[in-house]
């Protein structure tokens, strides 16, 4: 029904475009988000009425009288009835305050047994009417030491035109973004344009570049014996769920979000 009510709002569509490589499940099908997976998010935000803060970096998580006092890097606390964490798991366990108390051993353990893999993702904008000519809108690299994934990524999405230049998308090997996780960016930068020119001679000189270190890429062991989330604090509720708790693909956060849904409700 997820996919269902994204498709008809054209926020998802099936992916057509053809990507060299890619592992087909049996059963399963593919989508790509036109707008950008953010689109997802946003779509559901707008659903909700939620007024939405950004850029709230929280540091401190707090009993006080019977309801959660949330602190952050900048600006004073603020008191809550519910807390809702899904960051990922080793930042759940970086807050400091009440929660450190509040998070029994056994908790603490699956939640320290989370593992993710890391990457570096690599996007080069180009100017309108800029040309790629390669005949596939992305590819899975099989033995490249640097690059696992390239995308043309406005060919990928199905939304090429002459108006909007082209884009392409670069994610790095799991071995890579791990060797090189505390690595000066700008060095790395250079790595990973030097292995996409071997790998794509043809490629045109970007007008932009940014690089992006991506340390929680996507869960390589998830909390075990899950059901998609974890109850930390019953009153009031503090509660943690995400991927860290399923599995990383669309399914495993709705499934999550599902889960928490449920699991706060009686709360409300």
């Amino acid at each position: 029904s997820f996919y269902e009510e994204l498709v008809s709002h054209g926020i998802l569509k099936p992916l057509t475009a053809p990507v060299e490589g890619m592992v087909v499940r049996e059963g399963s099908r593919n989508y790509v988000a036109p707008q950008g997976i953010s689109s997802v998010v946003k779509y559901y935000l707008e659903l909700s009425g939620a007024d939405v803060s950004y850029e709230q970096h929280v540091t401190h998580i707090s009993l006080r009288d019977g309801r959660w006092e949330v602190s952050r890097k900048t600006g004073p606390p603020e008191q809550f009835d519910v807390v809702i964490l899904t960051v990922p798991v080793p930042q759940i366990l970086q807050l400091q305050g009440d929660i450190v108390n509040i998070i029994n051993e056994s908790q603490k353990q699956q939640l320290e047994s989370v593992s993710y893999s890391s990457r570096y993702a690599l996007g080069l904008f180009y100017e309108a009417g800029t040309g790629i000519a390669v005949p596939w809108a992305a590819q899975y690299i099989a033995d490249n030491p640097c690059i696992r994934f390239i995308s043309i990524d406005n060919k990928k999405r199905n939304i090429e035109s002459p108006e909007v230049g082209p884009s392409v998308v670069v994610h790095t090997t799991v071995t890579f973004g791990s060797e090189h996780l505390d690595s000066d960016p700008a060095e790395v930068q250079e790595v990973i344009l030097s292995h996409l020119q071997r790998i794509v001679p043809s490629l045109p000189k970007p007008s932009s570049i940014k690089c992006h270190r991506w340390r929680y890429s996507q869960v390589t062991r998830a909390v075990s014996d899950c059901p998609g989330q974890m109850i930390l604090h019953t009153q009031p509720l503090l509660i943690c769920g995400g991927d860290g708790f399923t599995r990383s693909n669309f399914d495993g956060c709705i499934e999550s979000a599902v889960s928490l849904a449920e699991a706060v409700k009686p709360h409300l």
